[in-house]
């Protein structure tokens, strides 16, 4: 597989990058990353203690060392910029694209944005402060100022000659925009059609109309699902009167799909998608804490619950022995439907005109599934421990404790989005907490009405 194939090299080069170091083979290190792709460095980088790491970017030159900027994770580049200079930093970024230049600069401080933009030429800068003027998660500040646009009344013909005169174009350039005199948008001039049809024909006989402009104030994530769903390599990017801005590539686009998958995979854990793996233990400890404290106390209310049932569980032992079965049942079922939804609420499958339909599909999901684990639990405590009243409270409490987890799977995911909190940061917890609780409740309090 190329994944494991491509962390394995990875893990090779970690370590010969590691072993030149304590050579102090400097010539070999510096060998070794100009062999290597930009993202193969930043990979690289983030694979190092800190103290290495800061050895090996010492060694890199500057003209790479905005190239590598690029890819890093913004918690390991902070510390590797803080000491460049201004100047130092517009030099080892002037070469970069407009969009990923910005996307450096948004993490600066303000007072260094400004100093770092006044080593720019006047065009570059006001290209800059362009794009600076969106939000960074919105089309506006994924967008790059640098494309191609064609007036509408001009010839093929006269488009080849214009490109040819430009003498390059653009990366991931596969249409031309169209404008009016104005600078309105009117659609795209895929470069296709420069090879095939007529030079003799207008661009107004040929230019696709159908492509509308994305809104600048539109949300990144929203970006992201036009591209994938509309199969876009590049896409226009208008302000609120129909205006010309600029264009967003799919590489672009690809990187806030993996931010979105890297926040929705480290919030489960309560974790920032850009946290360092080698960060100082103090920083680590100090963010997970918080987390830990909100599990805590979480913990202590199941604890609760368990602890109005003491006399029964002191009665019944085998009581204390088989909650942890309920518990885990209702814990995996409730995760299984959350994560379901909260994809549907990424994906703008889920809303307020479908979500009683969810419901109703995940608590038939939870009954069925309920009643064949409650049997299958029921049967296995009866030949445990030669009880059938205690399968049967066992057996019940996993039917209903699985039909509330399906239940908060879905309701909890959407009160949250409605409170305005990522449910892939909060959800897991609740969940867990009601699932606990319900479990216990349900199984002791059955078992103090019945066993005892």
């Amino acid at each position: 597989m190329p994944e494991v194939k491509e962390h394995e090299q990875n893990i090779e080069r970690v370590e010969a990058l590691i072993a030149l170091l304590h050579a102090g083979s400097v010539t070999d290190i510096r060998r070794m990353l100009d062999e290597l792709h930009p993202s193969e460095n930043a990979l690289l980088l983030e694979s190092l203690p800190a103290s290495e790491r800061e050895s090996v970017w010492q060694l890199m030159p500057l003209e790479r060392k905005g190239d590598v900027l690029v890819y890093l994770n913004p918690e390991v580049r902070s510390p590797l910029i803080k000491p460049m200079a201004p100047q130092e930093l517009a030099e080892a970024t002037k070469e970069l694209d407009l969009d990923d230049l910005v996307d450096f600069l948004q993490e600066l401080p303000d007072a260094v944005i400004r100093q770092v933009l006044y080593s720019f030429d006047a065009h570059r800068r006001e290209q800059i402060k362009t794009v600076l003027a969106y939000p960074e998660d919105s089309a506006g500040g994924l967008m790059n100022v640098d494309t191609v646009s064609v007036r509408a009344d001009i010839t093929l013909g006269v488009v080849v000659r214009y490109l040819r005169w430009q003498k390059r174009i653009p990366d991931n350039t596969d249409s031309l925009m169209v404008i009016d005199r104005t600078g309105r948008y009117l659609g795209v001039l895929p470069l296709i059609e420069l090879l095939v049809k007529n030079p003799d024909l207008h661009v107004l006989d040929v230019y696709n109309s159908k492509i509308e402009g994305i809104p600048a104030s539109m949300p990144a994530n929203e970006v992201a699902k036009l591209f994938e769903h509309r199969d876009f390599v590049s896409a226009p990017v208008i302000d609120e009167y129909g205006r010309l801005l600029g264009r967003i590539t799919v590489d672009d686009v690809v990187d806030v799909i993996r931010e979105g998958v890297d926040h929705s995979f480290m919030s489960m854990a309560g974790l920032s998608e850009t946290s360092d793996v080698f960060a100082p233990a103090l920083t680590s400890s100090r963010r997970r804490a918080i987390w830990l404290g909100v599990n805590l106390l979480t913990a202590f209310l199941a604890a609760w619950v368990i602890g109005l049932f003491d006399a029964t569980i002191e009665k019944l032992v085998v009581l204390a022995v088989l909650m942890p079965v309920v518990a885990s049942m209702g814990g995996i079922a409730g995760s299984q439907t959350l994560t379901l939804v909260i994809r549907g609420i990424a994906l703008g499958q889920v809303g307020d005109s479908n979500a009683r339909r969810l419901l109703a599909k995940e608590l038939a999901v939870g009954a069925v599934n309920g009643v064949v684990w409650a049997l299958v639990v029921a049967a296995i405590v009866i030949a445990w421990f030669d009880d059938v009243m205690l399968g049967g409270v066992i057996g019940t409490a996993i039917l209903v404790n699985l039909m509330c987890a399906a239940f908060a799977g879905v309701i909890i995911p959407l009160v949250l989005q409605r409170m305005d909190i990522d449910p892939a940061l909060a959800g897991g917890v609740i969940l867990t907490t009601v699932t606990d609780v319900i479990g216990f409740l349900t199984f002791l309090g059955l078992a103090a009405l019945l066993l005892v």
